[in-house]
């Protein structure tokens, strides 16, 4: 499990907050701590600039400078050393992407949300690379065969409508499956499971035009690809950042 969970970038002298992850935990003990970070926001113009708050389960680090702060959840084993590094590079990332009068002038919750730091992802498995080869020929099947009945249905008649999308919807998740493994987005789990519920279905509807054994094929390589993009973390910070 990742060690850094959640992290936020919040204005000091409101504690409005800035940018934010999209993905976390729904546990009750991590939605409590969330809560402790939102109060702990709202007070940040009257603590120092770099502080932490230690819970039974998980910790709270902060680090401002200026009119900006960067607020992290981590777990405990989490190294303050690695979390406050972290917290550094953010908030570089995030100073030299909006200047401060953009900073000061904003007025809504999450005004920056599209803000994505160069994050790094853990380096590519052997059993990641065999997803990504099984789902790339996945969707050139689901390609081949889309686009061969597009060109029959085209002369012949317009219901086998369905059959060309149940192919061609597929294809996209399966290349798009592709692109998360290899590379980060916000809301992956979210992404995960629309893509992994396109192919499902897409292979159900195809029942009368594959074999039992094929489905089977498809739906597994995209149960192994989702759970490889899952499992596939960001790249943890070095504990022997200067801090």
């Amino acid at each position: 499990m990742s060690m850094i969970l959640f992290a936020c970038v919040v204005r000091v002298r409101d504690g409005l907050p800035l940018s934010a992850s999209t993905d976390f935990y729904h546990s009750q003990d991590f939605l409590e701590c969330r809560r402790r970070l939102k109060t702990l926001a709202l007070r940040l113009a009257q603590y120092p600039g770099r502080g932490s708050a230690e819970g039974l389960d998980f910790s709270i680090h902060f680090s401002s400078s200026r009119d900006v702060a960067c607020m992290a959840i981590c777990s405990r084993q989490c190294p303050a050393a690695m979390a406050f590094c972290f917290l550094e590079t953010l908030w570089w990332e995030f100073t030299a992407s909006y200047d401060t009068t953009c900073i000061g002038l904003a007025s809504r919750p999450y005004a920056f949300l599209e803000f994505a730091p160069n994050f790094r992802m853990e380096p590519v498995t052997a059993l990641g690379i065999l997803s990504l080869i099984l789902n790339i020929m996945c969707a050139a099947l689901n390609l081949i065969r889309g686009i061969h009945l597009a060109e029959h249905s085209l002369q012949v008649a317009h219901e086998e409508i369905g059959n060309i999308l149940a192919f061609l919807i597929p294809f996209v998740a399966c290349i798009f499956q592709c692109y998360l493994y290899l590379f980060y987005s916000p809301a992956r789990t979210m992404k995960v499971v629309l893509m992994l519920l396109f192919i499902c279905l897409g292979n159900m509807y195809l029942h009368g035009l594959r074999n039992l054994w094929q489905i089977l094929f498809h739906i597994g390589v995209a149960f192994l690809s989702s759970y490889q993009i899952l499992t596939r973390q960001l790249q943890e910070k070095q504990s022997d950042c200067g801090v």
